[in-house]
């Protein structure tokens, strides 16, 4: 699954249920435009296993500041609302796809 990160919802999908992964990215971003169809793609594979979360830092810096984001993309994942791992950078998806294994 999907879904749009907001400030507003952030802490919700964090305490989820589920684990969270966290893409924040900008549009005028070229690594970011290259890593996410692979996030896009992770979280169909995902589905039901791990809430995916896309957070552009244009609209929700608050975000970015909390978790000590400088550059994008970042990627940030969470299990038990807790921080546990985090990717800065493009990468194939064999190399996400290992950080994503581990989430679980």
């Amino acid at each position: 699954m999907e879904v749009k990160i907001t400030a507003e919802n952030f802490e919700t999908y964090k305490n989820g249920d589920l684990p969270l992964v966290v893409d924040l990215w900008a549009t005028w971003c070229g690594p970011c435009k290259m890593v996410g169809p692979i996030i896009s793609e992770l979280a169909e594979d995902y589905d039901g296993k791990i809430v995916v979360g896309k957070c552009d830092v244009e609209e929700n810096d608050d975000v970015a500041i909390e978790y000590g984001v400088r550059n994008i993309p970042t990627i940030l994942f969470f299990k038990g609302g807790q921080l546990v791992d985090k990717f800065v950078g493009a990468a194939p998806k064999n190399v996400l796809d290992e950080k994503f294994k581990a989430l679980l």
